[in-house]
């Protein structure tokens, strides 16, 4: 995904997130160590050149959903192949300017979106066509409170193409596993692990099917 780097942060807002510098940033999050580099195989699997949409109106996949805590929580991806209705492009979006397309990841626990407060457009990030994948392999903790380090939160994936499934191990030796959903027509895919009040990470593994391709201890 072109210019990761760009995104846009809420000023004031308890709904927020702590998240690795790629694709996360698309969606609201702040800056975090990094993992480990991909693999030059991973990363050839971006599209680098400027791609045309072949999708004709909005797509949507629900990354995750399910409880925890006793809230409903979800995550959904969201791309629209040319800008919106209502969509403004940000003053400082750089060379993303240009790119009429559009990809969201929309955060919701308990019936609050995560960084709602940043407006209907927050969590978004301009794209050149639906297959503008820089910066596959961000990961984010996102929470309503706490820059997403404590109480209920919802961790998220973006990864490159050969990640089928992501695995945490808790501190408690429990773990938690997920598989990668694509949305329909695109290249955009994301997985997402709900964590408890008090359930803290030791670990955060990408697989393709059995292999490990990532391991990243960091997150807490």
């Amino acid at each position: 995904m072109t210019q990761l780097k760009k995104y846009a942060t809420a000023a004031a807002t308890a709904a927020t997130l702590v998240a690795i510098p790629t694709m996360a940033h698309a969606f609201g999050a702040t800056k975090a160590p990094s993992p480990a580099t991909p693999s030059p195989a991973a990363v050839a699997t971006s599209v680098k050149g400027a791609v045309t949409s072949t999708v004709i109106g909005r797509v949507s996949e629900v990354v995750g959903s399910g409880t925890v805590d006793g809230k409903a929580w979800s995550v959904v991806l969201e791309f629209y192949p040319t800008l919106p209705k209502g969509y403004t492009v940000p003053s400082k979006a750089g060379e993303s300017a240009a790119h009429k397309s559009l990809v969201c990841q929309r955060t919701v626990i308990g019936g609050v979106r995560v960084d709602s407060k940043g407006g209907p457009w927050s969590g978004c990030q301009q794209v050149n066509g639906a297959h503008d994948t820089h910066g596959l392999g961000g990961m984010a903790l996102a929470g309503l409170a706490a820059k997403g380090t404590s109480g209920t939160r919802i961790f998220v994936g973006n990864p490159v193409s050969e990640v089928t499934r992501a695995e945490i191990t808790l501190k408690s030796g429990k773990r938690l596993t997920a598989d990668v959903n694509v949305v329909k027509g695109t290249s955009f895919r994301g997985f997402a692990i709900p964590l408890g009040k008090g359930q803290t990470i030791a670990s955060v593994d990408q697989y393709a099917g059995d292999k490990r391709l990532t391991h990243d201890t960091f997150w807490r």
